[in-house]
């Protein structure tokens, strides 16, 4: 993952590239000719009554929105079917995002000759992407893109735009060497639980803006083969990033450190939906990620009720490795690999310790010490938790700790019970909505309600009726203004970035930001008195350091 200096920075060449590459014609003439296997499906369009903005309906299947404000879609059918319903009933959800993703581009990158460029070379890059998807997730895509809009035809035909935006986290990861994603996950078991059953919890710290996290969606779908599931999601997607099925098995995807490849292959979340959707112990996980290729490094956690554990499965373009532990009922997953297949990897160990992966990794064992025997609620606090090592206040939103304050959602999975816990907004600090998959997947008629079980929710976090929630939330505009002054080289006032440090004043963020902004005025002295105040903060990443020694050292030759 990386740092918040320069992170949107990066998120936004990275999200240019994920969507520009669907600008082009997406491919060589095979692939951009390329269409899905539906001859052999019944292809009429779900008919579908708008009870009202709230709950849409086809047949049995059902879209409602809850009073914690999370989406939920109830759907089954063959993979055509499923991909038209969930196209129909969240049509405006799916082209909102596609809407918020696409608005990104003329933002990123304004020059018609840049978005050329970029679209010529990922043309090229994506030629085989096509090939490395099962052909039952590009019927299901298909189906979906039914529903996208008209608006972006010019830059590529409906299908292929809904299949590449399945690999958009890959290509932003890959083609910058990005982990848009710093999640942290965890499982528990045996006498780490307060009833020895497996718990898991993970935090997917993906942000792609404020308006993409708005409509989050728990999607519980029942196909025609292999489990019915649930995963945590949003309108258009089809692949995973969490869920859990019937059968008590869990997956989380978590990034890791890649090389840059050379060719698009299978989006992680395409391999993580199969694995869900087919596996039901830890050995049908790992054959089915063992036959596919991937395009970029990810650790993808598994837990099975059926196995009663957890572990790790580490793929990459050129290597593969599961982690267990041995003699311990908890595993711990940031962004390195632990497994002995990437021991030597060069790259994983300068990741380890450049990065604040294995921060968050050591702070997420210092709360487990710190707790004897966990439950969902307990979960939900380690999850939440903001401080740094040694309960340090090293301010809020850095990426050093566990809530980073961007998380799309928190999630906690109870699989021996079938129990999943999903966040609602605003991060993972709403109310957590309880589900009950027994329930759930095994009601015959449609009440067209929402299925959360209220009584079990755990409650919303008491931190959201602080001024401090109200000073980060005012942070996040203020530190938005004082970027873009540096960017522009516009000017603000002496009051103004004293306000905006006193937000946040144990963020390292905001004195960093206040010399860049002194620097380039060439107010040495003060530019100084900044970057010193930075150093005695708990700073990010080694790159981020080094930087600012860097322009300390600047500043001292200017003197001389």
């Amino acid at each position: 993952s990386t740092s918040r200096v320069g992170m949107r920075g990066r998120i936004k060449i990275a999200l240019s590239i994920g969507i520009l590459f669907l600008m082009g014609s997406c491919g060589t003439s095979k692939s951009i000719h390329h269409q899905p296997e539906i001859a052999t499906y019944h292809q009429e369009k779900p008919v579908v009554i708008k009870h009202s903005d709230t709950l849409f309906s086809s047949g049995s299947n059902y879209l409602i929105r809850n009073k914690q404000q999370l989406w939920e879609l109830y759907i089954s059918g063959d993979a055509l079917q499923r991909g038209l319903l969930a196209g129909s009933l969240s049509e405006h959800l799916v082209q909102k995002q596609e809407r918020v993703f696409f608005s990104k581009v003329q933002e990123i990158v304004p020059s018609r000759f840049k978005q050329k460029l970029l679209r010529e070379f990922l043309k090229w890059y994506n030629r085989k992407m096509y090939l490395h998807v099962p052909e039952e997730y590009k019927t299901e895509i298909y189906g979906v893109s039914q529903y996208v809009s008209d608006d972006y035809n010019a830059l590529a035909p409906k299908y292929l735009r809904t299949l590449y935006l399945h690999g958009a986290h890959d290509i932003g990861h890959a083609l910058q060497d990005l982990a848009l994603v710093g999640c942290s996950s965890v499982a528990v078991w045996g006498d780490k639980t307060e009833d020895g059953e497996l718990l898991i919890g993970r935090n997917f710290d993906f942000y792609a803006g404020d308006e993409f996290a708005e409509d989050k969606m728990v999607a519980f779908i029942t196909p025609d083969s292999g489990h019915p599931f649930m995963t945590v999601t949003w309108g258009g997607m089809t692949g995973i990033v969490s869920g859990m099925n019937k059968e008590g098995l869990t997956v989380t995807i978590n990034a890791g450190k890649s090389r840059i490849p050379l060719l698009a292959k299978t989006p992680v979340s395409i391999l993580a939906r199969e694995i869900l959707q087919y596996a039901s112990t830890i050995d049908e996980a790992v054959a089915i990620a063992q036959k596919r290729e991937v395009f970029v490094s990810e650790s993808i956690m598994v837990g099975s009720a059926k196995d009663k554990k957890a572990v790790v499965i580490e793929v990459s373009p050129e290597n593969f490795g599961v982690f267990e532990v041995q003699n311990s009922n908890q595993l711990v997953c940031t962004n390195h690999f632990q497994s002995k297949a990437y021991q030597t990897d060069e790259r994983n160990s300068k990741h380890i310790i450049e990065s604040h992966s294995k921060y968050r990794f050591d702070r997420m064992n210092e709360l487990l010490a710190e707790n004897q025997r966990l439950n969902p609620l307990k979960m939900a606090e380690i999850l939440r938790n903001k401080e740094g090592l040694g309960d340090k206040e090293i301010g809020y939103g850095n990426e050093k700790a566990l809530n980073q304050l961007l998380a799309h959602h928190g999630v906690i999975f109870k699989p021996e019970s079938r129990m999943v816990w999903v966040s609602s907004s605003p991060y993972q600090l709403g109310e957590f909505v309880a589900y009950d998959l027994n329930v759930i997947f095994n009601k015959e008629h449609p009440d067209f309600k929402a299925q959360g079980s209220n009584a079990l929710n755990i409650p919303k976090d008491e931190f959201l009726e602080t001024k401090a929630f109200k000073d980060y939330e005012q942070y996040r505009i203020n530190d938005r203004i004082i970027s873009k002054a540096i960017a522009e080289e516009t000017n603000l006032t002496a009051n103004f970035i004293a306000a905006y440090q006193n937000l946040n004043p144990n963020h390292w963020i905001v004195y960093y930001k206040a010399g860049k902004y002194y620097y380039n005025k060439g107010w040495y002295k003060a530019s100084e008195v900044e970057f010193q105040k930075a150093l005695t903060k708990e700073i990010t990443t080694v790159p981020d350091k080094i930087q600012i020694e860097e322009y300390l050292k600047k500043i001292k030759r200017r003197r001389k």
